[in-house]
């Protein structure tokens, strides 16, 4: 599992940068709105709404922001907009599996831009299940270095159900089944741990190791659709040697 943290810290850099835009802001409005829309307007009955309002914040969103996007997604405003959830699937330089997840009021466009940025990028956009079978849905919950021990994080998580924790750059990751996701939060909450984020990701089984070449030529592709409105996560096996990430983040 370590494999998702190799290139995590240049994502996290790029997302700095997309907040300031407020691109990140509009596409994690468009998450609460389905998630309210699916499973209702409240949190305490709703925990797709609950997650996506804890990432809300830890991204810095407005309260006032939230609640609106929350009330169109109930139908209490004036849009009648709704977005289906979509998965795209491909390869990028160097066999890289890509694996793409987006919201959509439109599925016939966004998969026709979604095969042009591939095409553009010299990459091919694939069927379904091409890759969907290289990654595993798993929760992700990053602590920081100074909330706790690695020792007493490991106890505390392992006994909640989680299977890994990782040091980090700055901390340490815990992976689990999403469903023992909940449980693990619920424990280190009742630690006054508190978590850097809580997500759910798609892990890949095993990682490509690609050098920093064909490591730029991936950051570049998995960029241009994370820059497309209806694009919210991308994810691939590519794992980078410290040399060749050294080298990116020059």
């Amino acid at each position: 599992m370590a494999g998702h943290s190799h290139w995590a810290r240049i994502k996290r850099k790029k997302a700095v940068i997309d907040a300031r835009r407020g691109k990140v802001f509009s596409k994690q409005a468009k998450v609460i709105m389905t998630a309210a829309r699916n499973g209702g307007s409240d949190p305490s009955m709703n925990l797709s709404l609950r997650y996506a309002i804890d990432k809300a914040k830890a991204m810095n969103m407005t309260n006032d922001a939230i609640d609106r996007a929350v009330k169109k997604g109930a139908g209490e405003g004036d849009s009648t907009t709704r977005f289906e959830e979509v998965v795209y699937e491909g390869f990028g330089p160097g066999g890289v599996a890509v694996f793409i997840e987006g919201l959509t009021d439109n599925r016939n466009r966004t998969a026709g831009e979604v095969r042009k940025i591939f095409d553009m990028q010299g990459c091919s956009l694939a069927g379904p299940n091409s890759v969907a079978w290289m990654f595993e849905k798993k929760g992700v919950i990053s602590v920081p270095g100074t909330a706790t021990t690695e020792e007493d994080l490991f106890m505390i998580a392992a006994e909640a159900g989680a299977e890994d924790v990782a040091p980090t750059d700055d901390g340490f990751e815990i992976t689990c089944e999403p469903a023992t996701f909940e449980p693990v939060r619920a424990a280190l909450a009742e630690k006054g741990i508190e978590a850097a984020s809580a997500d759910f990701s798609m892990i890949p089984k095993n990682n490509v190791e690609v050098d920093a070449e064909v490591g730029g030529k991936v950051m570049r592709l998995i960029e241009a659709l994370e820059e497309h409105d209806d694009i919210t996560n991308v994810y691939a096996n590519m794992e980078l040697s410290k040399e060749a990430l050294a080298e990116l983040e020059q």
